[in-house]
């Protein structure tokens, strides 16, 4: 029963301090060094306590080291799960498709903010597209401009900062 017991403190406790440290590493790229600075103290002292238990324990088990990397792994998950729905961020995409208004309207009917440049393709004219979202967006216009033009050419980064414009769908 003690065994069991400690095995299941060190899996939930390593979820927790991998998906601060998750969450930590993403406010960190995104340049919150505040909290980033406080998530990585107490994911340090979490992590600290348990690694301490689990090392000098008087059980000696496969299942406390087995606790320990599901926990992490479980962490790892979760805190991508965290990251995703607490952390706000922008992407930017580029989309070079045909020369055709009609994606263009269909796409600020929908409320996106493009901006529209004319390039010279291999064979023909092309446009690109200049569209900036909130990260939560990115997946939804992917597939529309996959619908309309299942031939797109569409590169996605995510923007550190975005300053004046107009986002549209940012919400």
């Amino acid at each position: 029963m003690e065994l069991l017991l400690l095995c299941i403190k060190i899996f939930f406790v390593r979820i927790m301090d991998v998906s601060m440290g998750t969450v930590r590493t993403i406010v960190t790229i995104k340049g919150n060094k505040i909290i980033a600075t406080l998530i990585g103290f107490f994911e340090a002292l979490i992590w600290f306590i348990v690694v301490k238990e689990a090392l000098t324990t008087d059980i000696k088990s496969i299942w406390i080291a087995l606790s320990y990397s599901a926990g992490f792994a479980v962490g790892t998950y979760v805190g991508t799960i965290l990251s995703g729905h607490f952390i706000k961020g922008t992407m930017s995409f580029q989309v070079i498709t045909n020369k055709d208004d009609k994606i263009v309207n269909i796409l600020r009917n929908k409320g996106y903010a493009v901006s529209v440049i004319d390039v010279k393709g291999y064979k023909e004219d092309k446009y690109m597209l200049f569209i900036e979202v909130n990260n939560k967006k990115s997946f939804d216009l992917t597939n529309m401009i996959k619908a309309y033009d299942p031939k797109a050419f569409i590169v996605i980064n995510e923007s550190k900062y975005v300053v004046n414009g107009y986002f549209g769908q940012i919400n």
